[in-house]
């Protein structure tokens, strides 16, 4: 090994001095969703790094989800909440690199949607259940698995955050949308789809009668026998995991 090569390496880790500088302004309140960051340059001089150094944990740091940059007046990259696709990602990720499919992931569905569905039958306004309503009356004259698939996903989305918790909010959304490819895959390789939507309907409708009944246990009990059915159904024609 060169001489060269121990400081090279540090060069190309500079890139986490700026990773860290914003991670612990986030955690600290420093950086607020919606708070602007400096410019790569007043970063780059106050960190005493490279300008390739700031735009690669920039970089990082937009895949996390937890950043986004515009162009033009009034521009700039900015913190934000962070996002279920990127969250979904994550998630992916992690299911890869651990071995792990699709049992954990709904195991992990069934818990925080439970969470959900209960919180939201103590909390969601006249405003949301109307909304569900809506979304339930398209689900029923959706005529196939593309138009239905994303009315199943915004239903459990509205549910998740009625709740108004947004941890659990964001989490339930992202492992929602990290099986939304696997469930429309599935979906259109059943020889009767129709039933299974029709009997997808009426369990959406059970759940959506005791959230507006303020039942939160009856809530979260229909809540759980529908994740578990629609799962068994599923992986009756083969359904992947979401890797």
């Amino acid at each position: 090994m060169s001489e060269d090569q121990p400081e090279a390496l540090a060069e190309n880790r500079k890139y986490e001095v700026v990773l860290r500088h914003i991670e612990n302004g986030i955690l600290d309140g420093s950086y607020r969703s919606g708070s602007l960051l400096p410019p790569e340059r007043d970063l780059a001089a106050a960190l005493n790094v490279g300008r390739s150094a700031v735009r690669e944990a920039l970089r990082v740091l937009q895949t996390q989800g937890l950043i986004e940059s515009s162009a033009g007046r009034g521009g700039g990259t900015r913190v934000v909440s962070a996002q279920g696709d990127a969250l979904a990602r994550i998630f992916r990720l992690h299911l890869a690199v651990a071995g792990k499919g699709l049992t954990d992931l709904i195991e992990t569905r069934v818990a925080l949607e439970r969470v959900s569905a209960a919180a939201a039958a103590q909390s969601a306004s006249p405003a949301t259940i109307a909304n569900l309503q809506a979304v339930l009356d398209e689900m029923r004259q959706a005529d196939h698995v593309e138009a239905f698939n994303p009315l199943d996903t915004l239903f459990h989305v509205l549910v998740a955050r009625a709740g108004r918790n947004d941890l659990v909010a964001d989490l339930t959304v992202a492992i929602r949308e990290a099986v939304r490819r696997p469930i429309l895959v599935s979906s259109q390789n059943m020889d009767d789809w129709h039933t299974f939507k029709l009997r997808l309907c009426r369990e959406h409708e059970a759940i959506l009668e005791a959230i507006a009944a303020s039942n939160p246990t009856a809530a979260a009990d229909r809540m759980e026998s529908h994740i578990r059915g629609a799962h068994v159904d599923l992986t009756a024609v083969g359904m992947q995991n979401p890797l």
